[in-house]
């Protein structure tokens, strides 16, 4: 297995990546996904606007047609030269992984396949069958550290000529991280509206990331966390009258599932009270907040909870993808979840 580690990303694209034929590149920041399968596609020396040359997949095409993969890998492109697979929205898929085996067995002499997919559990699916092969770059891709995330800001807003105020780097690293892709636009909207100015400071960021209506956001998260459906509708009215991003709902929420996701890791490993989960790894929760974490605790389970981590994914990935329908997805995925919520509740009582 070669896996690639955030932090080697970098140099493995430079100095090592050609070395490769086969790539599966998964995780639950979809943006950060969708990157690096971009950055190896350029890398992989095959025109990336050459119809004939790259060969474009998704997991349905591969469901209806199971031997498309082999075949495309295993075929010599029209006019000679390297081929460039590129699968897109994979999972679990059986005909997938059954494809990827024969592959990473006799790996493609002249083509490349790069295999997007989205969080896939040790032992499972895709990783079952890729990470015992020596054949395969493995580059999973979770959300930025705040190393990664201050290295983004660095890049993005030093591509502008930009600096940062330090006040406004911390509140930089409070709002974004969530997804690649997201936090990359946040910043190139701020670059934009500071391009004037010699520093980006506090003002500016709260201008166009900050929340101006945080208690709003939190009861909004809270509601869904709970299933308190009046509540959500009552706090998604203040937020969009006041003209806070919805998209801030939307990525706190996904912290606050990621946050879950780590308390009942713990609760299921260690056999440990959600209070006492709560009192050690939840310090940073306002006091008023808690109640509703411990209640989420109770009712959600670690399957569960994985599986709305991913919906939440998916909905600011396609948010940043079609900006227009922004608002539209994050209210149906929100309302959703709060649904799920509701009904949780009302089988655990």
């Amino acid at each position: 297995m070669a896996e690639i580690k955030s932090h080697e990303f970098d140099g493995f694209l430079q100095k090592s990546a050609r070395s490769y034929r086969i790539f599966v590149i998964y995780g639950p920041d979809r943006g950060l996904v969708s990157e690096r399968a971009g950055a190896i596609a350029k890398a992989s020396g095959v025109p990336l606007d050459d119809p004939f040359a790259v060969v474009k997949l998704d997991a349905g095409s591969l469901q209806s047609d199971p031997g498309r993969l082999l075949d495309e890998a295993n075929t010599i492109g029209l006019f000679g030269g390297g081929k460039l697979i590129w699968v897109k929205s994979t999972g679990a898929e059986k005909a997938l992984a059954d494809a990827l085996a024969l592959l990473a067995a006799t790996p493609p002499g002249d083509s490349t396949v790069i295999v997007e997919a989205g969080d896939i559990r040790k032992g499972a699916g895709l990783r079952k069958i890729a990470e015992p092969a020596s054949t395969v770059a493995i580059i999973p891709c979770y959300a930025d550290d705040a190393r990664a995330l201050n290295a983004l800001i660095d890049r993005e807003l030093g591509a502008a000529g930009l600096r940062i105020t330090p006040g406004a780097r911390d509140m930089l690293l409070d709002l974004i991280g969530g997804d690649r892709l997201a936090s990359r636009n946040e910043l190139q909207k701020l670059a934009l509206y500071a391009k004037d100015k010699p520093a980006v400071d506090e003002d500016d960021v709260a201008a166009i990331i900050g929340d101006a209506s945080s208690i709003s956001t939190d009861e909004a998260i809270d509601a869904v966390l709970t299933g308190d459906r009046n509540g959500f509708f009552h706090a998604m009215r203040k937020i969009t009258t006041s003209k806070t991003p919805i998209f801030l709902v939307l990525q706190g929420c996904l912290r606050q599932f990621q946050m879950l996701d780590q308390m009942r890791a713990e609760m299921d490993e260690r056999k440990t009270p959600a209070a006492q989960v709560l009192h050690s790894m939840g310090r940073g929760l306002h006091f008023k907040r808690k109640p509703a974490v411990e209640q989420a605790l109770r009712t959600w389970n670690g399957t569960a909870i994985a599986r709305e981590m991913n919906r939440l994914q998916m909905a600011i990935f396609h948010s940043r993808q079609k900006p227009a329908l922004e608002e539209s997805i994050a209210l149906h995925t929100l309302l959703s979840i709060t649904v799920q919520s509701s009904q949780r509740q009302r089988k655990s009582g």
